[in-house]
C-alpha cells in the first residue's frame, strides 16, 4: 500500500458521499422517475449513467491539474460548477413548461418521442457539473504514483455514485407515497418545478 493510502482513500470516499448528500445530486433524479413513472431499477440505471459523466469529469481534471497546475483547474471546475447550477435551473423551468403544455393536451395526443431525451439531457448537465473538492486529493494521490491516482479516483466515484442511487431510489419510493389527482396530470410540471427551486436554492446557498 502506497504511503497515506488509507488516509487518501478515504478522503475521496467521504468527499465523493459527503457533496453528493446535495439534493442536485440525486432529486431530479426521484422526481423525474416519479413524474414518468419509472421503476426504482431505471431510475437507478440512470443515476448510474449520470453519476459516471459526474465522477469521470471531475477525475479527469483532477488528473489535468497534475499537469497544468491545482490554481487553475480549480478555477476552470468552479467557473463550470456556477454553469451546471444555472442549467439545472434551466433544465427544470424549460421541464415544467413542457409538463404545463402536456397536462393540457388531449391524452390520447401524448407522445413517446422525447423517449431517452431526458436521461442524455441529464447526463449532459452532470458531465458539466464537476466536484472540484476531489481535485486536491488526485494531486496528494499523483505524489505517489499511478496506481495512487487510480485508487483514489475509483474509490470517489465508487462512493459517489453508490450514495447517488441509494438517495435517489429511496427517495422515489418515498414520493410515491404520496397520490392526488393533482399529481397524475401536473406531475411532470411539479417536477420541473422542483428541480428548478433546487438549482436556485443550490445558487443562492452556493452548495
Amino acid at each position: 500500500m502506497f504511503a497515506n493510502g488509507g488516509l487518501l482513500l478515504l478522503g475521496a470516499a467521504t468527499i465523493g458521499a459527503l457533496h453528493t448528500a446535495a439534493p442536485d445530486h440525486w432529486m431530479p433524479f426521484a422526481a423525474l422517475g416519479r413524474a414518468r413513472g419509472w421503476t426504482p431499477l431505471r431510475t437507478a440505471r440512470t443515476t448510474i449513467l449520470c453519476g459516471f459523466g459526474h465522477v469521470t469529469v471531475s477525475a479527469l481534471l483532477g488528473i489535468l491539474s497534475v499537469f497544468l497546475g491545482l490554481g487553475a483547474v480549480k478555477l476552470l471546475g468552479g467557473h463550470l460548477e456556477t454553469f451546471a447550477t444555472w442549467m439545472l435551473m434551466a433544465f427544470g423551468v424549460i421541464y415544467m413548461i413542457w409538463g404545463l403544455h402536456r397536462s393540457f393536451r388531449p391524452a390520447h395526443d401524448h407522445r413517446h418521442h422525447e423517449r431517452g431525451l431526458t436521461e442524455w439531457s441529464l447526463f449532459l448537465l452532470f458531465s458539466a457539473d464537476p466536484c472540484v473538492a476531489v481535485i486536491p486529493m488526485i494531486v496528494a494521490a499523483a505524489g505517489e504514483g499511478c496506481p495512487a491516482v487510480i485508487a483514489v479516483v475509483v474509490a470517489y466515484e465508487l462512493a459517489t455514485i453508490a450514495t447517488m442511487v441509494v438517495l435517489a431510489t429511496a427517495a422515489l419510493v418515498g414520493a410515491g407515497v404520496f397520490r392526488a389527482p393533482w399529481l397524475d396530470r401536473f406531475g411532470h410540471a411539479a417536477a420541473g418545478a422542483l428541480i428548478a427551486a433546487v438549482g436556485v436554492a443550490m445558487a443562492v446557498t452556493g452548495l
